[in-house]
């Protein structure tokens, strides 16, 4: 009908139409935004030209088929037209945002449309009269429905609704009967009871009562609403699972990407600035991880003559020795990607994830190959299959290794992707992973020697503002820093610019640097720690049973200070000079018990047994661990014999010898320890009245140096075994005065 009316219309008035048309250009454009200019030229032309007007497309629906055809074949362009360029554009521009078919559909914008929002509010209407029945409902309570209906005579019927709820239907011919009505009830018993006295008092039979219908209805929008929160969880869950699975590249992250790996990248062109001239005290060691570097820079070179890059490389050795420090220099001065990650972020709770974060991480590293992967702390899942007796809890952690093993030296191996690890434990790791084509070289990292300790302080005091000459300041602070590693090193370095800032000095000066050693060494000083006197006297004839027994002992390590001011390990101290030595004779390791049962000594001849202290109980620790491995490990006992049995509980719950070899050790134990004891005691009965030289100037200065102890003991018997050294503790001694405090070493005492 709408269309007969329109071609009617269109025959008749065809430019009325045409004009309507065009005054309602604007209104279409003001509500949807959608209807394109009218173009000038052949459109124009056409409302004059032509009997049939230009409709748009939007109006267009509501013509014949005809109508449109004839619209589409008036758009086509003239051949004979100067501007074919410009209106082909016009035309495809017309098509594009029209949603034709051109090639940048707008989708938003056809699904955008006048119909398309009527339709949509139509539908919406729909649904929910559909779906809420009850929302063109009136309620009423019992007095009106019997006021206004029951005495009446309106109601046709009733029907309870889910025993809570009556609906009225009225009579057909009766006024409001197109209307429904209801009201709620609070049983049907009651419902029943009083429905049959009000018809009973209208004087209603029972055989004209108004029927009652009971039903039970669901409401489908209720029954919607009721699995709402579950439907969106349910929603929310997959929506983040395919957003997880689109941002992991293909879902292989499963979901949330819980089996992404946690692989941190480093860019070699950003983010590594570390290079090998950072590296210093490990000159071995860089020289082996170079190799890696020229693979890397130039694989051609060596894979022309048959050769392959190894795969890896484990970097072993104590903590803070500069593992990690080297893999970055490695990947810096490759100029490859890194990528660094931490053996336990590859275990989860969730069972897979392990080894789905060691697929992904090979496979970002063959995306970015040629590439380094670090993974520190490899033991943690590294180590032998089988072992430690967790009860299955191992499974994970070994499909995890098993994981790591296939990518490394699988049927599809990793080319031009080396991996470096790092632990602490190279002996607790699987041998399958220690084998050549996996980790084909092992670098082990110790503490630096005395040489590497320099060079390290060079590099940290690069950045330190020092008072005196930082090659000076590197080589005292390199004699007095023996066993530290480049963490500790650096820790000095930090320590000291912090204590000079913090009394407010220019540059930071060597006392700083002694201080901050004495820190770490040490701990903290306990200013508000005051000792009674008897406490300070028993204390300074402690220390000056160290100090003098140190002194005259042969294989004991240069004296560097004696102080009682109490710090956070101890209550005093007496602190040495240990050379970089690698083998320890007999008469090293009993000078060293007696000198660290010197303190006690010293306590039971100045104050008798009966006063003796608790103070010498972690020179007792130290004492008894020199004695057993005396006796189990280094085969120096005439009773045991040269066998090493392990004195690590942690490695074993039973003990790998019988109960008659445990009794001859504990009597083994116990003889060397005495005799160590009887020995001191010899030597500080000798020397008591240097002993009670130096307890006394302990008293009155709290802290005495090396050439103080010179001028109270005379000159060392035995410093022509450690001339360079003793040279060095003499200009120690001298350029520090007792109220500067100067450090101590690595190993102090312990009282």
């Amino acid at each position: 009908m709408i269309s007969k009316t329109l071609r009617a219309v269109n025959a008749q008035q065809p430019r009325l139409f045409s004009s309507r048309v065009l005054n309602s250009k604007f209104f279409f454009q003001r509500h949807f935004s959608v209807i394109p200019d009218i173009p000038k030229n052949e459109n124009t032309a056409n409302l004059k030209g032509t009997s049939k007007p230009y409709v748009p497309k939007l109006a267009s629906r509501f013509f014949h088929q005809s109508s449109r055809l004839s619209q589409n074949n008036s758009s086509k362009p003239d051949p004979n037209t100067k501007e074919k360029g410009d209106d082909k554009k016009n035309d495809d521009k017309k098509k594009n945002d029209w949603g034709g078919d051109g090639n940048n559909k707008k989708v938003f914008e056809v699904a955008l449309n006048g119909n398309t929002i009527l339709g949509s509010i139509l539908v919406a209407y729909v649904l929910y009269n559909v779906l809420s029945p009850g929302a063109n409902m009136q309620e009423i309570t019992w007095q009106d429905f019997r006021q206004q209906f029951l005495d009446k005579g309106l109601v046709e019927r009733l029907i309870v609704v889910n025993q809570n709820r009556v609906r009225v239907i009225l009579r057909g011919g009766m006024p409001n009967a197109s209307g429904q009505y209801y009201f709620s009830i609070g049983s049907v018993e009651s419902f029943d009871r009083k429905l049959e006295a009000a018809q009973k008092e209208l004087g209603i039979p029972s055989s004209e009562s108004v029927p009652v219908a009971y039903h039970d209805e669901v409401s489908l929008l209720g029954t919607l609403l009721s699995f709402a929160p579950t439907l969106l969880i349910i929603g929310s869950v997959i929506y983040l699972s395919r957003r997880a699975s689109g941002a992991a590249g293909g879902g292989q992250g499963g979901i949330f990407g819980i089996g992404k790996s946690r692989a941190k990248m480093f860019n070699h062109e950003t983010d590594i600035k570390t290079k090998f001239a950072d590296v210093a005290g490990v000159d071995e060691a860089k020289e082996e991880i170079m190799e890696f570097v020229k693979f890397l820079k130039d694989p051609a070179f060596y894979e022309r003559l048959g050769a392959k890059i190894p795969r890896g490389a484990i970097l072993s050795g104590p903590p803070g020795t500069g593992k990690t420090l080297l893999a970055k220099a490695t990947a810096g001065e490759a100029s490859v990607p890194f990528l660094s990650v931490s053996g336990s972020e590859f275990l989860e709770m969730f069972v897979g994830v392990g080894p789905s974060r060691v697929r992904d991480l090979f496979a970002t590293a063959r995306k970015n190959a040629p590439c380094i992967i670090f993974v520190d702390e490899i033991d943690a899942i590294g180590k032998a299959r089988g072992r430690g007796g967790q009860f299955g809890s191992n499974d994970e952690r070994e499909s995890t290794l098993n994981q790591l093993l296939v990518e490394m030296d699988g049927f599809t191996p990793s080319e031009h992707i080396v991996v470096f690890a790092g632990t602490n434990r190279p002996d607790v790791l699987d041998p399958a992973l220690l084998r050549p084509g996996r980790f084909d070289r092992q670098v082990h990292i110790d503490r630096p020697d005395i040489g590497g300790r320099e060079q390290i302080f060079k590099v940290h005091l690069h950045r330190i503002k020092a008072f005196d000459d930082r090659n000076v300041v590197a080589k005292r602070l390199s004699v007095l820093t023996s066993g530290f590693t480049g963490a500790d090193i650096m820790n000095v370095c930090n320590e000291g610019a912090l204590i000079a800032a913090r009394g407010g000095s220019d540059s930071v000066q060597m006392v700083h640097f002694e201080q901050a050693i004495e820190r770490v060494t040490a701990g903290l000083e306990k200013k508000s720690r005051v000792l009674s006197p008897e406490e300070k006297n028993t204390v300074a004839h402690h220390e000056a049973g160290h100090a003098v027994a140190g002194w005259f002992m042969e294989y004991v390590d240069p004296l560097l200070k004696v102080s009682i001011i109490p710090r956070a390990q101890a209550l005093g101290y007496a602190s040495y000079l240990p050379r970089d030595q690698y083998l320890m004779s007999k008469g090293q390791i009993l000078d060293q018990m007696g000198m660290a049962l010197a303190g006690r000594v010293s306590e039971e001849i100045f104050f008798g047994t009966e006063k003796i202290t608790s103070g010498a109980s972690d020179d007792f620790q130290k004492v008894t661990r020199m004695a057993q491995a005396y006796v189990t490990q280094f085969g120096m006992s005439s009773s045991v014999g040269t066998i090493s049995y392990p004195m690590d509980s942690r490695e074993s719950v039973q003990k790998p010898f019988s109960e008659a070899t445990a009794q001859i050790i504990d009597e083994e134990i116990r003889k060397l320890v005495k005799y160590a004891y009887e020995r001191t005691r010899t030597l500080l009965t000798d020397h008591k009245e240097g002993l009670e030289n130096i307890a006394k100037r302990l008293l009155e200065k709290e802290v005495i140096t090396y050439s103080e102890v010179e001028g109270l003991l005379g000159p060392r018997p035995y410093a022509h075994r450690h001339m360079d050294i003793s040279k060095i503790m003499r200009q120690y001694g001298n350029n520090n005065s007792s109220d500067q405090q100067p450090s101590p070493s690595a190993t102090p005492s312990s009282n």
